[in-house]
């Protein structure tokens, strides 16, 4: 039965988001997840548009073997085409944040490929509640999207134990990476700690209310996108100048919403939230000059009614 439920996860996300001639990579750790991920894709896709990559971290000793093992597994199930990379990952963020970073550099394809993620619905949960733990804002609580080019995940309404259940009924083993029971990592101790105590508090399914919430979140950030860009063609004029008091005019939502695409449109990049606080208090502020500095080389100059951009000096 779990074999059906991934099988029609993966259909469902080609039908959505991939075209008849669309190549898709399966990331494939050999954790429950990405091998379920690889069963699904192998039975819905045909074979000449389907290829794997599975990523040694360097991060455990025997981990080329885990990578050949994981790889023979991918031929098993039927790929014939099937990569391993391996990376050296920088801890100066964080060893999370480092492999993380490294793998995604890894997978980033350069043919136009999509890369499918084995990601679920309980991923999901922990990711919306890192962004709300950090006040990260409603982008951050919004998690993860089925396609966000060039990264699919078809599994984000399916279980964790879905996909274990997959795995045993199709005779595959997948394996339990010793990091994914490390309290030394939030997200372990958001699995293994917080979730399970929200669920015994709150009468279960805290993950899939958690999964739904950022999905109407999303639903509600695309239509603002949409109203800011609106708003954006408003208020530019030539030469990327912003007409602050036509840009006055609106919600704080869509002003900041459309400052952050302007800033993104003249080269700045990486806007934290403070740096967009900042840029709309000096667009929205009593003084009619003054200057922000944003990350790219970038300063956003205001001058009376108008906003600029120039180079950093």
């Amino acid at each position: 039965m779990s074999v059906a439920v991934v099988r029609a996860a993966v259909a469902d996300w080609v039908d959505a988001f991939a075209g008849p001639d669309t190549k898709i990579t399966v990331a494939c750790s050999g954790g429950a997840d990405s091998l379920a991920l690889a069963i699904g894709c192998f039975a819905v896709l045909d074979e000449s548009r389907l290829g794997a990559v599975t990523v040694d971290h360097q991060l455990q000793d025997g981990s080329a073997r885990r990578a050949v093992d994981v790889a023979e597994q991918l031929h098993e199930i039927g790929y014939r085409t099937v990569r391993i990379d391996t990376v050296t990952v920088e801890t100066g963020a964080g060893l999370e944040a480092g492999a993380r970073a490294a793998r995604y550099r890894t997978l980033l394809p350069v043919d136009g490929a999509a890369v499918l993620l084995g990601h679920t619905a309980d991923d999901q949960a922990e990711t919306v509640l890192l962004g709300l733990g950090r006040g990260s804002g409603p982008r951050s609580i919004a998690g993860m999207r089925p396609w966000n080019r060039p990264w699919g995940r078809p599994f984000l309404g399916v279980r964790r134990s879905d996909t274990e259940s997959a795995c045993r009924e199709a005779g595959i083993e997948f394996w339990d990476d010793p990091h994914n029971v490390d309290p030394a990592f939030t997200r372990v101790r958001l699995r293994r700690e917080v979730l399970p105590l929200m669920e015994e508090v709150l009468g279960g399914g805290v993950a899939p209310a958690l999964a739904r919430t950022a999905d109407l979140l999303a639903e509600d950030l695309e239509a603002l996108d949409y109203l800011a860009a609106r708003v954006l063609a408003e208020v530019w004029q030539s030469g990327g100048v912003v007409d602050l008091e036509a840009l006055a005019g609106h919600p704080v939502a869509l002003r900041r919403r459309a400052l952050r695409a302007w800033a993104d449109a003249v080269g700045a990049r990486a806007l934290t939230a403070d740096h967009l606080v900042r840029l709309d208090s000096l667009a929205m502020g009593p003084r009619r000059t003054g200057a922000v500095r944003l990350p790219g080389a970038v300063d956003a100059v205001r001058t009376g009614t108008t906003l600029r951009a120039v180079p950093a000096g």
